[in-house]
C-alpha cells in the first residue's frame, strides 16, 4: 500500500476534470501528482492533458553526487527496474499510469526458498523516473521515492484458538497484585513468579495475606475441609458447610459490576444509524411505535432548549412541554392525530381526539410590540395536546389526546403546551419520592380518602409559579417538593367596586390559596400504599383568630387571608445501606392576614375615581420543612409492639408454630414420616448434649468430686 494514498481521494475530482477536458480542448500533459513516497508494492497516477500520441518510459535514477539533482527526463530507459508499468486511457484526455512491484518482500531466513528474497528489513529503497513522451520528446515527468520493507511471515499457519479471559466475577484478571516490580523479587509477594526459592525461604513465614498477596479463594471458616483438632468444638461435623472452592465470600471482590465498552475512534463520517427493533413488550423508558414501526412523537423540548416536533414518546415517561413560535401566518393543518398504536401485545390501539375550544387566550398568546398593519385572523389553530396513555402491565390500552384549539389574531408569539400522562386505573403513575422514606428535591405526595372504594386518590400539594403577566389566574402550579422551603406568589386584580363587598373579597382570596393543597392526607413514606390508611396522615388546618374583624371603611378590607403556609414536620426513622430515611409525621396550613385599600394617588390611573379601575394585591404561599431531632432510645421491634404476642398473624415470631411439623395441620408429608424425622433430629440432639463437651465436663467434675 502506497503512502502516498491520497491520490485515491482525489480520484474524484480528476475525474470531473476529466469530463470537462471531454470537448477536446487541447493542452500540455501533467502528472497528477508529479511527486510521490511510495512504501508499498503498488503505485498509481494520472497524466492528465492531450494525451494522443503519448507513450511512458520507466526507469531507475540516483541524484548526482555534486549538485544532489535528479538527471532529466529522457524517453530511454537508462537503468532496467524490478517495476511493472501499465497504463489506462480514462475518458479522451487522462490516463491512469500503474506500477507494480515484480519481486517478492519476504525476509530471507533459514527457512526460505524464495530466490529474490530481501537480505534486509529494508528491502527496496530506490527512485523512479516515469516520462511520459510524444514522438521521442519527455512532455512530463513523474519521480516516485520508494522505500519498501520486507513483509515478515510467521513461520506456522496461525492458530484458531482464542485467548480466554477469565471472568472477573470469579477470578480477577491480575492473579498477583503485589507483583508491582518488572523483573525483580517483591518482598513478602509469594506469588512473585521472580522470586527463587532460595529469596522465598527468607519471608515464607511473612507473606502478604488475602487478595493482594494472591489468595483469592481462602478456605472458609465454615468449611468442613477446615476442620482441627484444637479449636474446633465437636459438633462442628453437624454443621459444617460442604462446597467447592469457587463458591466463597471473595467472589467479586475486583468486580465493580460495569462493563466498560471501547470508545470509537475520531472519524469524519456519518455515523451509520440503525433502524429502530419495535419491542414485544414495552417496558419503562422504551419508545413507542406505530403500527407502520415508526417512532409515536409528540413535540418536546430537546436538550438545547430549542422545540423537537418529531420527539418520540417513551413508556411510562410523564413529560410537559412548551414550544414557542413566532406566526406570522397561519400555520398548515396538522396531521391526523387518529394513528394506530402497537399496544405491547402484538394488537394496536386507536389515538382517540377529543376536542375542546380555549377559553382563556392568556395562557397561550403574547400580544406582538410590532405594527400591525394588515391583521390577519386565522381559525381553529392547535394550542395545546393533552394525551393520556392508559397502560396495564407490560402493554397500552388506550390512548386519548384533547385538543383545545382558538381563533388568533396574526401577527402573534404562540406557546403551544404538549404533556403526556400514563395512568393505571385509577392511579397516576407518577413516581415515587423514594423507597422508604423521602428523598430531597422530590414531591410531597398527597391524597384524598375516597369513601366509596376506600382507595386514597392522589393530589396535590402546589404552589405558584407565576407566567408572563404575573396574575394569578395565569400562574402555573408546581408541587412542594420535600426539604426545600420555597416561597412563591402571585397578583389578585381587585376594584373599589370589589371593595364594598369585603366578604365575598375573602372566601375569594381564600378559595383561591385553598386551591393549592387540594389534598386532605399526606404520605408518611416516599412509597406508599395507596390503600391503607397507616402509611398516611391527617393535613391539619391552624385555627384562624376567632375575633371579628374591624369594621371595613371604605376602599378597605380588613382581615383578608394573602398568604397561606404549609408547615412540614419531618424526622428521621431508621437508615438503609446507611442513608438516613425521612419519614414526615405532620402537615399544618394556616392563613396570615393583612388588610387590604385601595390607593388613590396612583399617577394618571386613579382608581378612586373610576371605580371599575383595577388594582393588584399580591397573595404568596410557603412552605417550611423542619426536621424533628432523632430519638435516642433504640426502635422497638414489631413483636414486642404487638400486645398479642402469641399471634401468628401479626407478629414475626410464633412461638406455638415451633413445633407445627410434628402436629396434625402440617399436610406437607405424611404424619408417620414427620413425627419419625422429628424424633430422630430428637435422638441426634440427646446424643450431642450426652457426647458433647459440656456433658463430659459435667462427668468429669462428677467423678473428681
Amino acid at each position: 500500500m502506497t503512502r502516498f494514498s491520497d491520490s485515491h481521494v482525489v480520484f474524484h475530482f480528476l475525474c470531473i476534470i476529466i469530463m470537462l477536458l471531454n470537448d477536446g480542448t487541447i493542452c500540455n500533459v501533467v502528472f497528477q501528482p508529479a511527486f510521490l513516497l511510495a512504501s508499498g508494492p503498488r503505485i498509481s497516477s494520472f497524466l492528465v492533458g492531450n494525451v494522443s500520441g503519448i507513450s511512458f518510459s520507466l526507469s531507475a535514477v540516483s541524484s548526482s553526487n555534486a549538485t544532489g539533482s535528479i538527471p532529466s527526463s529522457s524517453c530511454m530507459p537508462v537503468y532496467q527496474t524490478q517495476w511493472n508499468l501499465s497504463y489506462e486511457l480514462i475518458g479522451k484526455n487522462a490516463f491512469l499510469v500503474r506500477l507494480s512491484l515484480n519481486r517478492s518482500l519476504q525476509l530471507c531466513g533459514n527457512e526460505t526458498s524464495v530466490p529474490d528474497c530481501c537480505l534486509e528489513p529494508l528491502c527496496l529503497q530506490e527512485t523512479l523516473l516515469v516520462s511520459a513522451c510524444a514522438d521521442e520528446t519527455p512532455k512530463a515527468s513523474l519521480i516516485i521515492q520508494t522505500q519498501i520493507y520486507a513483509q515478515i511471515f510467521p513461520n506456522k499457519p496461525p492458530s484458531e484458538n482464542k485467548t480466554a479471559i477469565p471472568n472477573q466475577v470469579f477470578q480477577p484478571l491480575g492473579s498477583c497484585p503485589c507483583d508491582i516490580s518488572l523483573g525483580e523479587c517483591d518482598v513478602r509477594c509469594c506469588c512473585d513468579q521472580d522470586c527463587t526459592q532460595e529469596v522465598l525461604w527468607l519471608f515464607a513465614t511473612q507473606c502478604l495475606p488475602g487478595p493482594f498477596g494472591g489468595s483469592f479463594s481462602p478456605v472458609p471458616e465454615y468449611q468442613c475441609s477446615t476442620q482441627s483438632s484444637e479449636n474446633d468444638p465437636d459438633w462442628f461435623p453437624f454443621l459444617c458447610v460442604t462446597s467447592p472452592s469457587d463458591n466463597n465470600p471473595f467472589l467479586g471482590l475486583f468486580y465493580n459490576g460495569q462493563t466498560v465498552s471501547p470508545k470509537p475512534s475520531p472519524s469524519f463520517q456519518a455515523p451509520l444509524m440503525t433502524a429502530a427493533v419495535p419491542p414485544i413488550n414495552y417496558r419503562q423508558g422504551d419508545p413507542i411505535f406505530t403500527k407502520d414501526d415508526k417512532y409515536f412523537t409528540i413535540p418536546q423540548i430537546s436538550g438545547l432548549g430549542q422545540c423537537a416536533d418529531n420527539a418520540p414518546v417513551a413508556f411510562l415517561e410523564n413529560f410537559e412541554s412548551q414550544c414557542v413560535r413566532r406566526l406570522q401566518s397561519c400555520p398548515s393543518p396538522s396531521d391526523d392525530l387518529r394513528v394506530d398504536v402497537k399496544d405491547g401485545w402484538g394488537g394496536v390501539v386507536t389515538v382517540s381526539v377529543v376536542d375542546e375550544v380555549a377559553d382563556d387566550l392568556r395562557l397561550f398568546l403574547s400580544n406582538s410590540l410590532e405594527p400591525i398593519s394588515e391583521p390577519q385572523q386565522c381559525d381553529n389553530v392547535i394550542v395545546a395536546l393533552r394525551y393520556t396513555l392508559y397502560w396495564r402491565e407490560n402493554g397500552l390500552t388506550a390512548i386519548t389526546v384533547k385538543r383545545t384549539t382558538a381563533n388568533i389574531t396574526l401577527p402573534v408569539s404562540l406557546t403551544r403546551r404538549y404533556s403526556a400522562v400514563f395512568v393505571n386505573g385509577n392511579e397516576t403513575s407518577q413516581p415515587n419520592s423514594g423507597n422508604p422514606g423521602y428523598l430531597v428535591k422530590r414531591p410531597v405526595i398527597g391524597g384524598i380518602l375516597d369513601s366509596a372504594t376506600e382507595i386514597i386518590q392522589r393530589a396535590q400539594i402546589n404552589l405558584w409559579q407565576p407566567g408572563g403577566d404575573g396574575l394569578c389566574s395565569s400562574a402555573e402550579l408546581r408541587p412542594a417538593l420535600f426539604g426545600i422551603n420555597s416561597t412563591s406568589g402571585c397578583m389578585i386584580p381587585v376594584s373599589l367596586l370589589n371593595m364594598t363587598q369585603c366578604s365575598q373579597v375573602r372566601e375569594t382570596v381564600r378559595a383561591v390559596l385553598a386551591g393549592l393543597v387540594t389534598a386532605t392526607l399526606v404520605s408518611t413514606m416516599g412509597k406508599p400504599n395507596f390503600s391503607n390508611l397507616v402509611d398516611w396522615v391527617n393535613i391539619t388546618t391552624s385555627p384562624q383568630n376567632s375575633s371579628q374583624p374591624a369594621e371595613d371603611s371604605i376602599g378597605e378590607c380588613s382581615a383578608v387571608p394573602t398568604h397561606l403556609h404549609i408547615h412540614v414536620r419531618s424526622v428521621i426513622m431508621g437508615r438503609v445501606q446507611s442513608v438516613p430515611q425521612m419519614v414526615i409525621q405532620a402537615v399544618e396550613i394556616s392563613f396570615i392576614e393583612t388588610t387590604w385599600w385601595i390607593e388613590c394617588d396612583m399617577g394618571g390611573m386613579n382608581p378612586c375615581v373610576n371605580p371599575e379601575l383595577m388594582q393588584n394585591f399580591p397573595v404568596t404561599s410557603s412552605v417550611t420543612f423542619t426536621d424533628s431531632p432523632l430519638s435516642t432510645q433504640p426502635p422497638r421491634s414489631r413483636f414486642s409492639i404487638n400486645f398479642t404476642e402469641f399471634d401468628c398473624d401479626r407478629n414475626d415470631v410464633c412461638w406455638p408454630e415451633l413445633a407445627f411439623p410434628l402436629t396434625r395441620y402440617y399436610t406437607g408429608e405424611p404424619y408417620s414420616q414427620a413425627l419419625a424425622k422429628g424424633l430422630i433430629l430428637v435422638f441426634f440432639f440427646i446424643a450431642a448434649s450426652v457426647l458433647g463437651t459440656p456433658w463430659r465436663q459435667i462427668r468429669q467434675a462428677w467423678s473428681s468430686a
